[in-house]
């Protein structure tokens, strides 16, 4: 069958397509129908089914005699060690662990809170909780104490599951002061408290609170499975809002089956057994869907990294990581290969590696340049895939449907849309635009099987966030435009296009012209008030290694390539040069904060800024040219 077959069968007969799809999950009672339309603009999907995440993710493929099979390899080149874990391993661990919860009270419904970091015992706790019907709210290890601390608050939970400490290159990360910091902050106070003590740093544990996580589970009885309804939430992933208070996307348990199990092959193209590699965290929702879930549900091995993909020790990280694993598919973020190809421009460490077992790679996390694209097809040889989705979706909403069919790939486009996404194109006031026009991206509801139902206590907050901008749709937040043949083109977040003098700018366009100069390895494009033109754009540039070139020779050529490509229009006449850019741990660009730097208007500190001491070389950045002057 070809994409646009399946996609029309999709769209012919949502019920029937989603209904096909849902027999390949073991469910303990089978739904009796797949959408449940709980009226205004509120849905829920297979929610009178009965199914347990855990047994469809580790016991079912033990059942099925593939206990043998590696589920989990955790390759941690920052501890320069590897560990492998069989399904049948891991499903002892993971009932063990599940039956010391139960014996501490911990039952259907209950809240627990994860704190850790890239190790396997992160997504035993994961699955521990979906096997006893607990909801787990992983929260990224490391995350300042006032923030997990807003999450102990809006979740409540139980239990917090965390490790002593995590690893950076050249440093640990010691998450247990975080902990005893956020819980003496938090009105709400958790039961108990499960560490999983590293013997890089052993920390001091609470009495009456705190218990080992090996100690706590001797002689307990390993729990068995808990079927839920399927509409029961599987999770809580905490996005951040706008207003800085966290958004709760909560996750159904039967449609999250459904949907990642539906993925693994049709978009990522791998089949049970093989080994597929996101090199994501599982703070983020690519962790919980493609680190976690979708592998094991599909019956793949997946891969628990702990490492950078510069530094430990080098570029070539990634590669190695492939060989020797045999990965075959692989899912990073654009900002790790704008670092690789920082520190190896020409690419001399791909050839090392044998990466014949790998077939595509697959990028996601923020818009994904052209030249970033070509440069890794260029030197792996492989196709390389953007997609698009969101924490909220948990899924792709366009993509590359390489199990399917692979599709002509267009450079600067993340293909189409998925079966179960009606995507569409809307101007101010809600109306479609014709093919080729900017306008904002919104999803037809329903939205498909495994995206979010609604916000965690807040419904209100839910449909002011996403339904009632455009009454009948899901609002993405994102602005773009959809081409005569179907490709979706994402330009920028919303409130990234610029209004200069009239015209509706995307930054995402401008960073991509900016993107292409040879010495640039990273750049970043943002609007910043200005009082004759309303918005002026202003580039920050990050330079490849060994650039010795005057840097005001190379703004003055991203000007000029800027005013050619993009035309005078864009107004584009500013560019400074900057060592690095300020981010989320995940790799996003913080640009929102940078504009408020600009702007001199004040801005909270974003709980997940990787290195909070760059927003003061922004600031002296935009003070040569002019801004930020305070």
């Amino acid at each position: 069958m070809t994409y646009k077959d399946v996609y029309a069968a999709w769209k012919a007969d949502p019920e029937a397509f989603w209904m096909e799809a849902a027999q390949a999950i073991d469910w303990d009672q089978a739904p009796s129908k797949a959408l449940t339309d709980k009226g205004d603009g509120l849905y829920e999907w297979f929610a009178d089914g009965m199914v347990n995440t855990c047994w469809n993710a580790v016991d079912r493929h033990v059942e099925a005699g593939r206990g043998e099979q590696v589920a989990i390899i955790h390759d941690s080149p920052i501890t320069q060690s590897q560990h492998k874990i069989t399904y049948a391993e891991l499903r002892d661990r993971v009932a063990s662990l599940a039956g010391a919860l139960a014996a501490k009270g911990v039952t259907k419904g209950d809240r627990v809170i994860i704190y850790m970091p890239m190790v396997p015992e992160a997504l035993e706790a994961m699955l521990a909780c979906g096997r006893i019907g607990a909801i787990h709210s992983v929260v990224f290890g490391g995350f300042a104490a006032n923030e997990l601390a807003v999450r102990i608050n809006d979740c409540q939970p139980k239990a917090i599951i965390a490790a002593s400490c995590g690893l950076e290159p050249g440093r640990v990360v010691h998450y247990k002061p975080l902990l005893d910091g956020a819980i003496e902050l938090a009105d709400h106070k958790p039961d108990f408290c499960v560490i999983f003590q590293r013997e890089q740093e052993v920390a001091e544990l609470t009495e009456g609170r705190d218990v080992d996580w090996h100690g706590f589970q001797a002689g307990v009885e390993p729990a068995p499975c808990v079927p839920v309804e399927g509409n029961h939430p599987s999770y809580i992933l905490y996005t951040s809002g706008t207003t800085g208070a966290p958004k709760g996307v909560v996750r159904h348990t039967g449609g999250h089956l459904v949907a990642l199990n539906w993925t693994m092959k049709n978009i990522y193209n791998v089949n049970p057994g093989e080994t597929f590699w996101a090199a994501s965290d599982v703070g983020w929702v690519v962790g919980h869907s493609y680190i976690c879930y979708g592998p094991l549900i599909h019956g793949n091995t997946t891969i628990v990294f702990e490492g950078k993909p510069v530094g430990t020790p080098d570029a070539g990280t990634f590669w190695r990581v492939i060989e020797e694993h045999k990965v075959a598919s692989f899912f990073t973020a654009p900002t790790a290969f704008r670092a690789v190809k920082r520190d190896d421009p020409k690419g001399e460490l791909v050839g090392k590696y044998d990466l014949s077992h790998l077939r595509a790679i697959y990028l996601a996390g923020e818009r994904a340049d052209p030249d970033t694209i070509e440069w890794a097809q260029a030197v792996t040889g492989k196709p390389i895939y953007d997609h698009w989705w969101q924490t909220e979706t948990g899924w792709t909403i366009a993509g590359m449907p390489a199990g399917i069919e692979a599709l002509p790939v267009k450079i600067g486009s993340p293909a189409v849309p998925m079966p179960g996404y009606d995507v569409q194109i809307l101007d101010d006031a809600g109306h479609p635009l014709p093919a080729g026009e900017l306008g904002a991206i919104a999803v037809k509801l329903p939205l498909p099987p495994g995206t979010l139902p609604t916000l965690w206590n807040a419904e209100d907050r839910f449909r002011k966030s996403y339904l009632n901008t455009f009454p009948g749709y899901y609002e993405t937040g994102d602005a773009g435009m959809i081409d005569e043949d179907g490709y979706l083109y994402i330009m920028a977040r919303t409130d990234d296009v610029i209004n200069v003098a009239g015209h509706r700018l995307s930054t995402g366009g401008m960073e991509e012209v900016l993107a292409g100069h040879p010495d640039v390895a990273e750049c970043a494009v943002i609007g910043v008030t200005d009082q004759l033109k309303g918005q002026m754009p202003v580039g920050f540039l990050c330079l490849n290694t060994g650039c010795n070139r005057p840097h005001d020779e190379i703004t003055s050529e991203v000007v000029k390539m800027v005013r050619d490509k993009i035309g005078p229009v864009a107004a584009f006449k500013l560019a400074v040069v900057v060592d690095r850019l300020p981010k989320t741990r995940s790799g996003k660009i913080l640009r929102a904060t940078m504009v408020k730097i600009a702007d001199n208007e004040d801005f909270k500190m974003p709980a997940t800024i990787d290195d909070p001491a760059i927003l003061d070389e922004i600031r002296e950045a935009l003070q040569t040219i002019g801004y930020a002057k305070g």
